[in-house]
């Protein structure tokens, strides 16, 4: 029987990271549930935001530039421990293009009007 992944999410609690922190915790529990080991948080100081897959490092807040997105997050600990696995509607990419024969129909259908023409002499812009 193989182990199953830890995560340790390592945060500052001079910068107030704690509930930051729980709540990356909660979405990975969340989605990924029985299949993780343990999420640990780890209390730090000196600015260190840090998540770690069974010792490897898959987010540094000054490395990668702040802090993840939870579907970020959660790509880059599937794609460790579970490449193959779907994360759902999560993990889905932009929509296609429009086939040719949908963008025909578009170009020749109902004008549209830019979303600013449509808030003009709204409640808010008297």
């Amino acid at each position: 029987m193989t182990s199953k992944p830890r995560i340790t999410i390592r945060y500052c609690t001079q910068c107030n990271w704690l509930l930051r922190s729980a709540w990356m915790a909660q979405e990975l529990l969340s989605t990924f549930g029985a299949d993780l080991g343990e999420v640990a948080l780890v209390p730090g100081t000196g600015g260190i935001f840090k998540i770690q897959v069974d010792g490897e490092s898959i987010w540094e807040r000054k490395r990668d530039g702040g802090f993840p997105e939870a579907k970020v997050l959660k790509q880059r600990v599937r794609d460790i421990v579970w490449p193959e696995r779907d994360l759902g509607h999560s993990d889905k990419h932009h929509r296609a293009p429009a086939s040719d024969e949908h963008s025909e129909e578009l170009k020749g259908g109902a004008e549209t009007t830019p979303a600013s023409e449509e808030l003009k002499g709204g409640p808010f812009n008297e």
